[in-house]
């Protein structure tokens, strides 16, 4: 899957742990990504923690996709600083899982909070 993540590649990220269930994706924060106020745009931090969701929720040759996903925004960062989203699986029943995503700084501080929600399709990867 991240073989053909193009907007995942176009933002570094790096995967630091794909195993089932859980995930670890970093990002270098660079000038282009902060909003009017020069810190880090929290659409981007949300790509990071859902590109983090994917990667765990995607376990076997099934495609799983989100079907909703909340954030939480709690310390900005900007410029320069790395941030790293780690997600683990909470629970799957059927078809469905729910994903926590915990986005760091460079420091270990919680930058955000993201709970993911998947459902797994009857597609196949190709």
């Amino acid at each position: 899957m991240m073989r053909r993540d193009t907007a995942s590649a176009m933002l570094g990220m790096a995967v630091e742990v794909d195993e089932p269930g859980r995930a670890v994706v970093s990002m270098l924060v660079r000038d282009d990504m902060l909003n009017g106020f020069a810190i880090t745009h929290g659409g981007l931090v949300f790509s990071l923690a859902d590109t983090a969701f994917a990667i765990a929720c995607n376990e076997d040759e099934r495609v799983t996709v989100a079907a909703g996903a909340d954030i939480t925004f709690l310390k900005s960062t900007t410029s320069g600083q790395t941030l790293r989203a780690t997600a683990v699986r909470r629970v799957v029943s059927g078809r469905t899982g729910l994903y926590d995503v915990t986005v760091t700084d460079d420091g270990g501080d919680v930058v955000a909070e993201f709970r993911g929600r998947s459902v797994t399709t009857n597609r196949m990867l190709s």
